[in-house]
Formats: C-alpha cells, sequence, structure tokens
C-alpha cells in the first residue's frame, strides 16, 4: 500500500520554489503589458537575442537611463560612459529592477514603469526622487554571467569563466583532471595545482571540488563561491606542505578548470567489472551476442605480473573471439561489448567474473586462485553477428533453428543460463511472422514450440519457477494440448505451492496421454506434497484452536462440528471467539 503524502493545496505548490525561469509576458516591439501583479509595467523598445533570460544570482551588465514620469532625468549610466553591474535577486536594486530585467534577452531594450512599491516607496530618495514616486527607467541589457548555486541550499555559487564544450559532465566514478587555485576572501592563495587528477566521489582539496566538477563541461573554466559547510567547517585547515592555513569558517573563492576526465562504469550489476575508458572510440556501434571481436589485450595481476600479452607485437596476433560463447572469462566478455570500435579501456575484473577459485596457467605466467585481474584492452575491429532485420524470412527460420541446437548442446552440457538465452534468442528471430508463408509460419511455430518448452526446462533447472509457468503458458496457448508444456508447468506450480493448478495440468496431460509414465510418477510427487502441505495446515490451526479454546469465555464459546469430503477426508470446527467466527481445518 502506498504511503499517504501531505501535498499543498494547488495555488501552496505554485509558491513553492521550483527553480524554474521566470517568463516575461510575449511583446512584441511597441507594445507595453504588465509584469506580475503589483503594477510593474514593460514596453519593449527592441528585440534580444535567442530564448535565454538571466536568473537570480546572475551578473548582469545594463545600461540604463532613469526618469520621473513628468521626463525630469535622474540618473543614466549612459550619461557616464560606464554600464551599471549587479548581481540579479539579490537585493542589490530596487525590487522592479529585480523582477524586469529577469524577463529580458541579451541585447534587448525595453521601458520599464516602476511603481512607488517596487522602486523608492513613500520615502523616496533625496534630493532626486520624490517621495511615492513612480518612476521610469529605459534599460538595455548588454550581457550577463550565469552564476548558479549548484546545491541549492547557498553554500557553492558557480560563475562560467569559460564555457566548456559539449554537453556531458563527469560522474561520481569518473576519474577528472582539474586546475585550481582556491584563496581566501582577501585574496591570500591557499592552495594551487596545475594538473591533479582524481575520482569524483573520492574527492579532493575540500568536498566543493566533487559538487562542482559534476555540474561541468570539458574544458569549462569557473569561479566558485564556497561557504564554510563545503570548505574545512568550523575547524579549518592547517597549513601541510605548499598549501597555507584555512581559517576557520572561512569562505574560499576558487578558480576551476575541468581540463578531461576518463569515464569509469560498471559493467556488470554487482560493481565487480570496472571499465575505465582510456581513449573514446568511433561512432556509436558496439559488438552484440555471436559478433566476432579483435582485440589487442595486455593482462595483468595486481603485483604488475603479466600474464598475457596480444596484437602488440603483430596485427597477425590480435587476439580474437566470439561474444557470448564462454570463450573467455565473462568480466572481459560483457565488458568488450559494451565497447565501440577503436576504444581504449582499462579493466578490472574480480574473481567472480576472471578465474574463480581455481588456478590457472596462462600465456606468460599464471594466475593464482581467487585473483582480481586487470587488462588493458583496446578493440581494433568487430563484426556483428547479423540481426533479424537484416534477414529475409527464411534465414530468420534458419537462424532460429541455430540457436536452438546451440541451446540443446549447452543444455546437454549443463550451462543452463546460456542455453536460455539461446532458445530466448531463437525465438526473437521468428517472433513476427506476418510476412511469413503458411509453409514458414508452420515451421516457426514448431520451433517456438520447441524453443519455449526447452527455455522451461533450462528455468525450472535455475529454479526461476515462475519464468517456467510463464514459458509452459505461452506453448499451450499455441498447443492446448501439448502434454511437456502441461507437465512443466505442474512441475513449476508445484515449486510455487499452487498445488491446485499442478493438480489441474496433471489430470489433463493424463487425459491425453494416460500412459504418460514421467506424468504419472509427476502425479505421485504431488499426491506426497499435499499430503505434507495438508499436514501442515491441521498443525497450524490445531495449534491455534487449542489457543483460543482456553482463552475464550465458557459462555461465549460456540463450537460446530462439520465434515466435508474432496479427494481427502476433512474435519473441521467454525468457533465463536468473542466477537468474530473462526474456521479451523483438520484433515
Amino acid at each position: 500500500m502506498e504511503e499517504d503524502f501531505d501535498l499543498p493545496a494547488g495555488d501552496e505548490m505554485m509558491n513553492e520554489d521550483m527553480d524554474l525561469p521566470d517568463e516575461g509576458p510575449i511583446l512584441k516591439v511597441g507594445e507595453e503589458k504588465e509584469i506580475g501583479k503589483q503594477g510593474l509595467k514593460k514596453k519593449l523598445l527592441k528585440e534580444g537575442e535567442g530564448w535565454d533570460t538571466p536568473e537570480n544570482g546572475d551578473e548582469v551588465e545594463v545600461h540604463y537611463t532613469g526618469t520621473l514620469l513628468d521626463g525630469a532625468q535622474f540618473d543614466s549610466s549612459r550619461a557616464r560612459g560606464t554600464p551599471f553591474k549587479f548581481t540579479l535577486g539579490q537585493g542589490k536594486v530596487i525590487k522592479g529592477w529585480d523582477e524586469g530585467i529577469k524577463t529580458m534577452k541579451k541585447g534587448e531594450n525595453a521601458i520599464f514603469t516602476i511603481p512607488p512599491e517596487l522602486a523608492y516607496g513613500a520615502s523616496g530618495s533625496s534630493p532626486t526622487i520624490p517621495p511615492n514616486a513612480t518612476l521610469q527607467f529605459d534599460v538595455e541589457l548588454l550581457s550577463w554571467t550565469s552564476v548558479k548555486d549548484i546545491c541549492k541550499d547557498g553554500g557553492i555559487f558557480k560563475k562560467i569563466l569559460a564555457e566548456g564544450e559539449k554537453w556531458e559532465n563527469p560522474k561520481d566514478l569518473d576519474e577528472v583532471l582539474v586546475k585550481y587555485e582556491a584563496q581566501l576572501e582577501d585574496g591570500t592563495v591557499v592552495a594551487k595545482s596545475d594538473g591533479v587528477e582524481f575520482t569524483v566521489n573520492e574527492g579532493h582539496f575540500c568536498p566543493a571540488l566533487s559538487k562542482a566538477v559534476k555540474t561541468m563541461k570539458k574544458g569549462e573554466k569557473v569561479l566558485l563561491t564556497v561557504k564554510p559547510q563545503y570548505g574545512f567547517g568550523e575547524k579549518g585547515k592547517r597549513a601541510t606542505g605548499n598549501e597555507v592555513a584555512v581559517p576557520p569558517n572561512a569562505t574560499l573563492q576558487i578558480t576551476l578548470e575541468l581540463i578531461s576526465w576518463k569515464t569509469v562504469s560498471e559493467v556488470t550489476d554487482d560493481k565487480k567489472v570496472i571499465k575505465k575508458i582510456l581513449k573514446e572510440g568511433e561512432g556509436y556501434e558496439r559488438p552484440n551476442d555471436g559478433a566476432v571481436v579483435k582485440l589487442k589485450l595486455i593482462g595483468k595481476l595486481q603485483d604488475g605480473t603479466v600474464f598475457l600479452k596480444k596484437g602488440h607485437d603483430s596485427e597477425d596476433d590480435l587476439f580474437e573471439f566470439k561474444t557470448d560463447e564462454e570463450q573467455v572469462i565473462g568480466g572481459l566478455d560483457k565488458a568488450v561489448m559494451s565497447m565501440k570500435k577503436g576504444e581504449v579501456a582499462q579493466l578490472t575484473i574480480a574473481p567472480e567474473h576472471a578465474f574463480g577459485s581455481s588456478e590457472l596457467k596462462q600465456e606468460l605466467a599464471v594466475v593464482p586462485p581467487n585473483s582480481t585481474v586487470y587488462y588493458e584492452v583496446e578493440l581494433v575491429s568487430f563484426v556483428k553477428e547479423k540481426e533479424s532485420w537484416d534477414m529475409n524470412t527464411q534465414e530468420k527460420i534458419e537462424a532460429a533453428g541455430k540457436k536452438k541446437e546451440e541451446g540443446n548442446a549447452l543444455f546437454k552440457a549443463g550451462k543452463y543460463a546460456l542455453a536460455s538465452k539461446r532458445y530466448e534468442k531463437a525465438v526473437k528471430y521468428i517472433e513476427y511472422d506476418s510476412s511469413f508463408s503458411d509453409e514458414e509460419k508452420k515451421q516457426a511455430k514448431a520451433l517456438k514450440i520447441a524453443c519455449n518448452l526447452n527455455n522451461a526446462a533450462c528455468k525450472l533447472k535455475l529454479k526461476e519457477y515462475k519464468q517456467a509457468e510463464k514459458l509452459c503458458t505461452k506453448v499451450l496457448e499455441m498447443d492446448s494440448r501439448n502434454v511437456k508444456a502441461l507437465y512443466r508447468r505442474a512441475q513449476a506450480y508445484i515449486q510455487l505451492v499452487d498445488l491446485d493448478e499442478a493438480e489441474l495440468d496433471i489430470k489433463k496431460a493424463l487425459e491425453i496421454d494416460p500412459e504418460n509414465r514421467e506424468v504419472r510418477l509427476e502425479y505421485k510427487t504431488l499426491k506426497e506434497k499435499m499430503r505434507e502441505y495438508n499436514k501442515k495446515e491441521a498443525k497450524f490451526y490445531g495449534n491455534m484452536f487449542a489457543k483460543m479454546d482456553k482463552l475464550a469465555p465458557l459462555d461465549n464459546n460456540v463450537s460446530i462440528q462439520f465434515l466435508f469430503i474432496k479427494d481427502l477426508q476433512i474435519s473441521g470446527r467454525i468457533v465463536w471467539a468473542g466477537n468474530l467466527w473462526v474456521i479451523g481445518l483438520f484433515y
């Protein structure tokens, strides 16, 4: 059941700070409209560029001329010849400016008519602005520098000094290379590096660097204003080596440049195969199941001992294998299927996905038991296995038949998980048969039935009983009298303790094939399971009623005995237990 959450009403939700951009009215040149509900008006004189507008915290640069309603000028940056700069949304200017300039685009020119409540109010600003004055400002937004509150708590403000490339940002596992210089507010340099590499989630110098790099692009350069909670807090930092001490509760100014990073990813769900990209590959294509791959490969132990080296001395010596065929260790197989042509990667593979607990002699050295191994891999080339959409109908049937035979061989070898994958792939080739001829549809149906039945046998071996039941049901939708499907589904139902459904399937299978020895043996197993289950249930209810009989008041205790027959003789009792009836069954 879902938890109940107290959500604010619609108006309350709209008042929450959702960090959405402030949208001004859509204006044509010469048109005037009200902004908000406090009397601020905007008249567009010249359209700006693009669609982007500044946000609270951004540093904006404007030219302006301010006048009273009678036309008397009281201030002008144009007359001074110097643009005016300020931080938007921080109360550095009158409220009408903060609200109005947020609606402007770069290069835009507009006249804002600002009521007293959003200007200098009842007090005015002596000597040039009288009390309760409505003001007009002719404003041109020249530019702005984006300043982001990256943690949304005022702890780190990021000002972009140089834009980066593309759109990607580093993630927690990635290794970043940065330059930085950290200063106190008085300009004292406390730390500096012309190039340091670190893993994002492990951090470097102070917590702000990890927080900031995750918002940056390659080549981006920023100025960070870092409050103590993301710097060195109440304790500060002692002087070490070339680094100056940081006083307690110090705010830092850090210039940070993200030079590059190496993408690190977890290849397997258990996080025991890690891939670090040393050189990006080409395009978007990656090897699929059954692809033939060629690699340059160096395998090492933790102490640096090289146990395998291929493809580095000669192009004829490239390491070649077919993916998803158990021709190499599982970790290498999975990692290579995540690579692009020309990609160079460093792999860290735990024993579970490497050579396990066995000692293994490799080409250049012995790999000890339970070794984590390290590979440097370059994917030189690969040829993908032909996909179904590239095949004609007869090719699809032939490919499905081939995968079925591969699955059968793997099943006989006890490799049930791999066999299951082969059967699944076989079915995918012929799943959509609308373009097949009548004869091809017959062949496809026979293959689907055989592969789903065989896959159900794999799932039973793997103890994936629900999947086995679903596969058998698919077969029965195509052939309702398939004895093998009824038999295997009954086996799955028995393991899922759905004994009634198992009995229905067994009985139907025996109606179709009364002499089937395997089905008859399974019926005996089912009967035994039912007896065991009934005994446990009877014991449970018997104990429950024994306790209730002792607890219930004598004048409030009514008991009714009954008898019911269904294959087995069942007796029971209905007991009034104070305020409800309880039914107990005994077998």
